[in-house]
């Protein structure tokens, strides 16, 4: 008969090192199981089916998240711009009432229409910077989950010569 250690003591010293993230709370999820529950159920089958129930729950609550959180953004833009265009009709009511000139400068004008536009600009080249570092992010983890199965198979290979020296063959 084989002699293996408490595996569950080395599991986590496999994720710190391999970065892979259930096999961190395998370990804490099945001495869950097996404090709180007095029939015998697979730990790995109940986490996996619980892992999935998860997922499938966030995945139906994202995009409503997301669309909650551009229906505020859109109200926080049209707020500004509403109160913006209040504020400068208020203003320019009082100065006719009043009779001061609002005339600008031609200099003046070609400054401040020639700022807005490096504003725009600016505005622009953030975003694009923003956006390719959210595509570059996505692609990341493309590619890392394109290779989660590459992982796991090293994991399961190094559990493998780990365990090797503490199994007695006949």
């Amino acid at each position: 008969m084989p002699i293996i250690p408490k595996i569950t003591h080395y599991l986590p010293l496999i994720d710190n090192h391999y970065h892979s993230l259930p096999i961190v709370y395998i370990p804490v999820l099945h001495r869950h199981i097996m404090s709180t529950q007095s029939q015998n159920s697979d730990a790995f089958a109940m986490y996996k089916q619980n892992v999935q129930k998860y997922f499938e729950n966030v995945s139906k609550l994202t995009p409503q998240y997301f669309q909650s959180a551009t229906e505020l953004q859109n109200e926080c833009m049209k707020t500004c711009q509403k109160t913006i265009n209040a504020a400068v009709s208020m203003q320019q009511e009082f100065a006719k009432k009043s009779g001061i000139n609002t005339e600008i400068p031609d200099s003046a004008k070609t400054a401040i229409v020639d700022t807005n536009k490096q504003f725009v600009q600016a505005s622009t080249v953030n975003n694009q910077l923003v956006k390719t570092a959210i595509d570059a992010t996505v692609q990341n983890f493309k590619t890392f989950n394109d290779n989660v199965n590459a992982f796991a198979e090293l994991n399961k290979n190094i559990i493998q010569s780990w365990i090797t020296p503490f199994t007695q063959t006949k």
